[in-house]
C-alpha cells in the first residue's frame, strides 16, 4: 500500500490549483473535500499498523472534511445566495502561477529538512507544505467570506498531513481536539457568512470595511 502513497498525495496537489483556479464556490468546496477525504486516510499508507485508535481518527477526519464540513458549507452557500468568486484581491492565473512556485519552493525546501530516512522518499513533507501555502493564499486573495473558510480548511489539511509524521507520538486526544477546534472554526465561520449576507446581502469581506462606531 506504500507504492499508493505518492499517487495520492499528487492527486491532492492537483486539488490545490482546482481550488486557486476555480471561481465556482461550489467546485471549490467539492475539490477541499474530496482532497479532506484523501488525506483522512492517509495514514494507512503511512503507518502499516495505527491501530484502534488510528481507525478511529481515519473513520472522523474522513467523516468530517469529506462529508459534515462540505455539507455544511454548501447550505451557508445557498442561505448566502452566492454561486461565485467574481472579483479576487488577485486574479486566478496569478493565484495558480504563485501557487506553482509555491510548490516548488515546498519541493526545494522539504529536501533541506533532517526527517527521518523512511519520510525523506515520500512527497508527504512537500504536499503538507504546498497545501498550507496554498491555504494562505486562498485566505489572503479571496474576497468571499466562504472561499476563505476554504482557505482555512486547506491551510488545516495541510498541517494534518504533516502531524502524521508524528501520529505514534500524539495522543488521540490532542487528536481529536484538533479536530474539534476544526469543526467549532467552521461553525463560527459560517456564523458569521450567515449575519454578513443578513446586513448587506452580500458575502463580500469588503463590506466589513463599512462598519462605523
Amino acid at each position: 500500500m506504500i507504492r499508493l502513497l505518492d499517487p495520492l498525495l499528487i492527486v491532492a496537489l492537483a486539488l490545490n490549483f482546482v481550488a486557486l483556479g476555480g471561481s465556482r464556490i461550489r467546485g471549490v468546496i467539492k475539490a477541499v473535500a474530496l482532497q479532506g477525504a484523501l488525506l483522512g486516510i492517509v495514514p494507512l499508507f503511512v503507518h502499516s499498523s495505527i491501530g484502534v485508535r488510528g481507525l478511529i481518527l481515519v473513520a472522523v477526519t474522513v467523516g468530517l472534511k469529506g462529508f459534515v464540513i462540505p455539507a455544511f458549507l454548501v447550505h451557508a452557500m445557498r442561505e448566502a445566495n452566492i454561486q461565485h468568486e467574481i472579483k479576487p484581491v488577485i486574479n486566478f492565473i496569478s493565484s495558480l502561477l504563485l501557487g506553482a512556485i509555491g510548490t516548488g519552493l515546498a519541493m526545494v525546501f522539504a529536501s533541506t529538512l533532517p526527517l527521518a530516512a523512511e519520510h525523506t522518499q515520500f512527497l508527504l513533507v512537500p504536499a503538507s507544505l504546498a497545501t498550507v501555502w496554498t491555504g494562505f493564499l486562498m485566505l489572503m486573495t479571496r474576497r468571499k467570506a466562504i472561499m476563505q473558510v476554504l482557505g482555512y480548511l486547506l491551510l488545516e489539511n495541510g498541517v494534518f498531513l504533516f502531524s502524521l509524521l508524528l501520529l505514534e507520538a500524539m495522543p488521540f486526544l490532542v487528536e481529536a481536539g484538533v479536530l474539534l477546534d476544526l469543526f467549532t472554526c467552521v461553525f463560527v465561520m459560517g456564523i458569521i457568512i450567515h449575519h454578513i449576507s443578513r446586513e448587506f446581502s452580500s458575502i463580500s469581506t469588503e463590506h466589513l470595511t463599512e462598519l462605523k462606531e
